[in-house]
Protein backbone atom coordinates (compact mmCIF):
# COMPACT_ATOMS: atom_id res chain seq x y z
CA UNK A 1 0.00 0.00 0.00
CA UNK A 2 1.28 3.29 -0.79
CA UNK A 3 0.29 6.22 1.30
CA UNK A 4 1.19 9.98 0.37
CA UNK A 5 1.78 12.34 3.10
CA UNK A 6 1.30 16.13 3.00
CA UNK A 7 0.16 18.69 4.84
CA UNK A 8 -0.20 22.73 5.47
CA UNK A 9 -1.42 23.86 2.31
CA UNK A 10 -3.13 27.18 3.30
CA UNK A 11 -5.14 27.19 0.20
CA UNK A 12 -6.34 31.49 -0.42
CA UNK A 13 -9.46 32.00 -1.26
CA UNK A 14 -11.27 35.71 -0.40
CA UNK A 15 -14.37 35.42 -2.91
CA UNK A 16 -17.02 36.66 -1.77
CA UNK A 17 -15.16 37.58 1.87
CA UNK A 18 -16.42 40.35 3.58
CA UNK A 19 -15.27 43.38 5.72
CA UNK A 20 -16.96 42.27 8.90
CA UNK A 21 -15.29 38.62 8.09
CA UNK A 22 -12.17 40.61 9.12
CA UNK A 23 -12.92 40.96 12.74
CA UNK A 24 -10.40 39.78 15.74
CA UNK A 25 -7.68 37.20 14.91
CA UNK A 26 -9.06 37.67 11.43
CA UNK A 27 -7.52 40.94 10.98
CA UNK A 28 -4.33 39.76 12.65
CA UNK A 29 -3.74 37.02 10.03
CA UNK A 30 -5.05 38.53 7.05
CA UNK A 31 -2.30 41.31 7.44
CA UNK A 32 0.19 38.58 7.87
CA UNK A 33 -1.48 37.00 4.59
CA UNK A 34 -0.66 40.32 2.39
CA UNK A 35 2.92 40.77 4.04
CA UNK A 36 4.34 37.23 3.65
CA UNK A 37 1.79 33.92 2.96
CA UNK A 38 -0.06 35.36 0.36
CA UNK A 39 3.05 35.72 -1.61
CA UNK A 40 4.83 32.68 -0.67
CA UNK A 41 2.12 30.00 -0.49
CA UNK A 42 0.31 28.95 -3.82
CA UNK A 43 -2.73 27.05 -4.81
CA UNK A 44 -1.23 26.53 -8.05
CA UNK A 45 2.06 24.44 -6.66
CA UNK A 46 -1.01 21.90 -4.95
CA UNK A 47 -2.63 21.54 -8.30
CA UNK A 48 0.40 20.54 -9.60
CA UNK A 49 1.02 18.09 -6.03
CA UNK A 50 -2.52 16.61 -7.14
CA UNK A 51 -1.60 15.79 -10.74
CA UNK A 52 1.44 14.35 -9.62
CA UNK A 53 0.25 12.15 -6.98
CA UNK A 54 -2.80 10.72 -9.35
CA UNK A 55 -0.14 9.31 -11.50
CA UNK A 56 1.89 8.07 -8.86
CA UNK A 57 -0.61 5.22 -8.27
CA UNK A 58 -0.76 6.07 -4.98
CA UNK A 59 -3.97 4.34 -2.71
CA UNK A 60 -3.99 6.68 -0.14
CA UNK A 61 -3.73 10.16 0.80
CA UNK A 62 -3.26 11.65 4.43
CA UNK A 63 -3.63 15.25 4.91
CA UNK A 64 -2.30 16.67 8.01
CA UNK A 65 -4.32 19.57 8.38
CA UNK A 66 -3.99 23.46 8.01
CA UNK A 67 -6.09 23.69 4.28
CA UNK A 68 -7.23 26.98 4.42
CA UNK A 69 -5.45 30.30 6.37
CA UNK A 70 -8.10 31.83 7.92
CA UNK A 71 -11.10 29.46 8.06
CA UNK A 72 -13.31 31.37 5.53
CA UNK A 73 -16.39 29.97 4.18
CA UNK A 74 -14.44 30.54 0.36
CA UNK A 75 -11.55 28.65 1.54
CA UNK A 76 -12.97 25.93 2.95
CA UNK A 77 -15.10 25.75 -0.64
CA UNK A 78 -11.75 26.54 -2.45
CA UNK A 79 -9.81 23.48 -0.72
CA UNK A 80 -12.71 21.20 -1.19
CA UNK A 81 -13.12 21.64 -4.84
CA UNK A 82 -8.95 21.12 -5.32
CA UNK A 83 -9.48 17.55 -3.25
CA UNK A 84 -12.44 17.05 -5.01
CA UNK A 85 -9.37 16.44 -7.92
CA UNK A 86 -7.76 13.55 -6.56
CA UNK A 87 -8.89 10.59 -8.72
CA UNK A 88 -8.90 8.15 -5.93
CA UNK A 89 -11.66 9.67 -4.68
CA UNK A 90 -12.41 10.71 -0.90
CA UNK A 91 -12.72 6.86 1.13
CA UNK A 92 -9.08 6.78 -0.36
CA UNK A 93 -8.11 10.23 1.04
CA UNK A 94 -7.77 11.35 5.06
CA UNK A 95 -8.00 15.21 5.92
CA UNK A 96 -7.91 16.21 9.80
CA UNK A 97 -7.79 19.72 10.83
CA UNK A 98 -5.22 21.74 11.63
CA UNK A 99 -5.43 25.50 14.02
CA UNK A 100 -5.99 27.24 10.73
CA UNK A 101 -8.83 24.98 10.12
CA UNK A 102 -10.12 26.17 13.46
CA UNK A 103 -9.02 30.00 13.65
CA UNK A 104 -12.43 31.17 15.92
CA UNK A 105 -14.94 29.95 16.99
CA UNK A 106 -17.61 30.59 14.51
CA UNK A 107 -16.24 28.01 12.21
CA UNK A 108 -16.74 24.84 14.97
CA UNK A 109 -17.69 21.89 12.84
CA UNK A 110 -17.52 23.70 9.29
CA UNK A 111 -14.41 21.50 8.40
CA UNK A 112 -15.89 18.44 9.12
CA UNK A 113 -18.94 19.03 7.58
CA UNK A 114 -17.04 20.59 4.55
CA UNK A 115 -15.28 17.41 4.22
CA UNK A 116 -17.18 15.08 5.64
CA UNK A 117 -16.53 12.11 3.00
CA UNK A 118 -12.39 13.10 4.00
CA UNK A 119 -13.25 12.69 7.46
CA UNK A 120 -16.24 10.15 7.65
CA UNK A 121 -15.46 7.03 10.30
CA UNK A 122 -15.63 3.22 8.59
CA UNK A 123 -18.94 2.20 10.04
CA UNK A 124 -18.70 0.48 13.55
CA UNK A 125 -16.24 3.34 14.03
CA UNK A 126 -18.78 6.31 15.10
CA UNK A 127 -18.85 7.85 18.48
CA UNK A 128 -22.89 8.11 18.76
CA UNK A 129 -22.71 11.97 18.82
CA UNK A 130 -20.25 12.23 21.44
CA UNK A 131 -17.69 13.76 19.33
CA UNK A 132 -16.37 13.39 15.98
CA UNK A 133 -12.40 12.62 16.25
CA UNK A 134 -10.86 10.50 16.69
CA UNK A 135 -11.90 9.05 13.20
CA UNK A 136 -10.94 5.47 12.21
CA UNK A 137 -10.60 4.27 8.70
CA UNK A 138 -9.20 0.69 7.78
CA UNK A 139 -7.35 0.03 4.13
CA UNK A 140 -5.88 -3.01 3.37
CA UNK A 141 -3.71 -3.69 6.22
CA UNK A 142 -3.00 -0.23 7.40
CA UNK A 143 -5.54 1.26 10.26
CA UNK A 144 -6.09 4.74 9.91
CA UNK A 145 -6.59 6.78 13.36
CA UNK A 146 -6.99 10.67 12.88
CA UNK A 147 -6.69 12.72 15.60
CA UNK A 148 -7.88 16.44 16.01
CA UNK A 149 -5.81 19.17 17.41
CA UNK A 150 -7.63 22.03 16.07
CA UNK A 151 -9.15 24.68 18.17
CA UNK A 152 -9.26 28.66 18.34
CA UNK A 153 -6.70 30.65 20.22
CA UNK A 154 -5.83 33.62 21.66
CA UNK A 155 -4.27 36.29 18.94
CA UNK A 156 -1.00 35.02 18.61
CA UNK A 157 -1.00 31.67 19.24
CA UNK A 158 -1.42 28.64 17.38
CA UNK A 159 -1.23 25.82 19.66
CA UNK A 160 -3.29 23.00 19.74
CA UNK A 161 -4.76 20.33 21.45
CA UNK A 162 -6.49 16.52 21.98
CA UNK A 163 -8.93 17.11 25.04
CA UNK A 164 -9.96 14.92 28.02
CA UNK A 165 -13.04 13.57 25.75
CA UNK A 166 -10.81 12.63 22.81
CA UNK A 167 -8.07 11.07 24.37
CA UNK A 168 -10.40 8.75 26.80
CA UNK A 169 -11.90 8.05 22.43
CA UNK A 170 -8.61 7.50 21.38
CA UNK A 171 -7.55 5.27 24.34
CA UNK A 172 -10.40 2.99 23.26
CA UNK A 173 -9.17 3.13 19.88
CA UNK A 174 -6.04 2.24 20.14
CA UNK A 175 -6.74 -0.70 23.09
CA UNK A 176 -9.36 -2.29 20.36
CA UNK A 177 -8.18 -5.91 19.30
CA UNK A 178 -9.91 -5.02 15.76
CA UNK A 179 -6.61 -2.78 15.40
CA UNK A 180 -4.51 -6.00 15.79
CA UNK A 181 -2.14 -7.03 12.90
CA UNK A 182 -2.80 -3.74 11.03
CA UNK A 183 -0.22 -0.83 10.41
CA UNK A 184 -1.22 1.86 12.82
CA UNK A 185 -1.26 5.34 10.97
CA UNK A 186 -2.15 7.82 13.48
CA UNK A 187 -2.73 11.17 11.97
CA UNK A 188 -2.06 14.86 14.34
CA UNK A 189 -1.57 17.84 12.86
CA UNK A 190 0.51 19.44 15.37
CA UNK A 191 4.20 17.66 16.32
CA UNK A 192 3.73 15.54 19.83
CA UNK A 193 7.18 16.07 20.49
CA UNK A 194 10.39 17.54 19.67
CA UNK A 195 11.25 21.36 20.46
CA UNK A 196 7.86 22.93 18.68
CA UNK A 197 5.57 20.46 20.48
CA UNK A 198 6.79 22.22 23.68
CA UNK A 199 6.41 25.75 22.35
CA UNK A 200 3.79 27.87 24.71
CA UNK A 201 2.51 29.49 21.51
CA UNK A 202 2.45 26.62 18.91
CA UNK A 203 3.01 23.65 20.37
CA UNK A 204 0.93 20.77 21.52
CA UNK A 205 -0.72 21.73 24.92
CA UNK A 206 -1.57 18.07 26.20
CA UNK A 207 1.48 16.34 24.49
CA UNK A 208 2.17 14.00 27.26
CA UNK A 209 -1.05 12.39 27.99
CA UNK A 210 -1.52 11.87 23.77
CA UNK A 211 2.33 10.96 23.94
CA UNK A 212 1.75 7.91 26.74
CA UNK A 213 -1.23 6.41 25.11
CA UNK A 214 0.60 6.07 21.74
CA UNK A 215 3.66 4.34 23.64
CA UNK A 216 1.27 2.60 26.18
CA UNK A 217 -0.70 1.04 22.98
CA UNK A 218 2.24 1.34 19.88
CA UNK A 219 1.45 2.93 16.93
CA UNK A 220 3.94 2.00 13.60
CA UNK A 221 3.98 5.38 12.50
CA UNK A 222 2.90 8.99 13.35
CA UNK A 223 2.16 11.92 10.97
CA UNK A 224 2.21 15.39 11.59
CA UNK A 225 2.34 19.08 9.80
CA UNK A 226 2.52 22.41 11.51
CA UNK A 227 6.25 23.23 11.44
CA UNK A 228 6.15 23.29 7.60
CA UNK A 229 9.71 21.79 8.06
CA UNK A 230 10.59 17.69 6.89
CA UNK A 231 11.16 16.40 10.78
CA UNK A 232 12.11 13.29 12.23
CA UNK A 233 11.37 12.37 15.85
CA UNK A 234 10.51 9.16 18.13
CA UNK A 235 8.52 7.70 20.57
CA UNK A 236 10.02 5.46 23.17
CA UNK A 237 7.77 2.81 24.36
CA UNK A 238 7.88 1.69 27.64
CA UNK A 239 7.91 -1.86 26.53
CA UNK A 240 11.11 -1.04 24.31
CA UNK A 241 11.66 -0.08 20.86
CA UNK A 242 10.41 3.35 19.39
CA UNK A 243 7.25 4.54 17.30
CA UNK A 244 8.63 7.33 14.44
CA UNK A 245 7.33 10.35 14.04
CA UNK A 246 7.41 12.16 11.16
CA UNK A 247 6.43 15.86 9.89
CA UNK A 248 6.45 17.30 6.28
CA UNK A 249 7.03 21.02 4.46
CA UNK A 250 3.89 23.12 3.58
CA UNK A 251 2.49 21.67 0.26
CA UNK A 252 1.96 24.34 -1.62
CA UNK A 253 5.05 26.90 -0.54
CA UNK A 254 7.20 28.23 -3.30
CA UNK A 255 9.07 31.51 -1.66
CA UNK A 256 12.55 30.61 -2.22
CA UNK A 257 13.76 29.17 1.04
CA UNK A 258 14.96 25.67 -0.17
CA UNK A 259 14.64 23.86 3.57
CA UNK A 260 10.80 25.19 2.82
CA UNK A 261 10.16 23.83 -0.36
CA UNK A 262 6.80 22.48 -0.93
CA UNK A 263 7.21 18.72 -0.81
CA UNK A 264 5.34 15.34 -0.07
CA UNK A 265 6.19 11.70 0.56
CA UNK A 266 5.40 8.52 -0.41
CA UNK A 267 5.33 5.51 1.95
CA UNK A 268 5.21 2.18 1.09
CA UNK A 269 3.82 -0.52 3.92
CA UNK A 270 3.87 -4.26 3.03
CA UNK A 271 4.36 -7.49 5.30
CA UNK A 272 7.49 -7.60 6.18
CA UNK A 273 9.95 -10.72 7.33
CA UNK A 274 7.89 -11.06 10.30
CA UNK A 275 4.68 -11.27 8.70
CA UNK A 276 3.32 -8.04 9.97
CA UNK A 277 2.91 -4.72 7.73
CA UNK A 278 5.72 -2.77 7.76
CA UNK A 279 7.06 0.26 6.00
CA UNK A 280 9.73 -1.06 3.72
CA UNK A 281 10.22 1.63 1.34
CA UNK A 282 9.90 5.97 1.05
CA UNK A 283 10.04 8.27 -1.40
CA UNK A 284 9.84 12.13 -1.18
CA UNK A 285 8.78 14.26 -4.10
CA UNK A 286 9.80 17.65 -4.45
CA UNK A 287 8.23 20.53 -6.30
CA UNK A 288 10.60 22.28 -9.14
CA UNK A 289 9.09 25.56 -9.49
CA UNK A 290 10.99 25.87 -13.51
CA UNK A 291 8.83 23.02 -14.60
CA UNK A 292 5.88 23.11 -12.48
CA UNK A 293 6.53 20.08 -11.35
CA UNK A 294 6.91 17.02 -8.67
CA UNK A 295 9.76 15.49 -8.81
CA UNK A 296 11.72 12.68 -6.62
CA UNK A 297 14.50 13.27 -4.71
CA UNK A 298 16.66 10.54 -5.50
CA UNK A 299 19.36 11.71 -2.89
CA UNK A 300 16.63 11.13 0.18
CA UNK A 301 14.22 8.20 -1.25
CA UNK A 302 14.77 5.15 -0.05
Amino acid sequence: MRIAHLSDLHLLSLDGARAVDFAGKRLLGGINLALNRGRHYSARVFEAMVDDVNAQGVDHVACTGDLTNLALESEFRFAREHFDRFRIGPAAVTCIPGNHDGYVPAVRGVFETTFAPYCAPDEGWGWNGAGHWPVVRMRGDVAIIAVSTSRPTHLLAAYGAVGAEQLARLDQVLGDPRLDGYFRLVLVHHPPVGRGARSMLRGFRDRAAFVELVARHGAELVLHGHEHLDVTHEITRPTGGSILVRGIQAGTYDGGLAERQSRYRIYTVARGAAGRPTVVGEELRIYRSGTHTFAQDSARAA
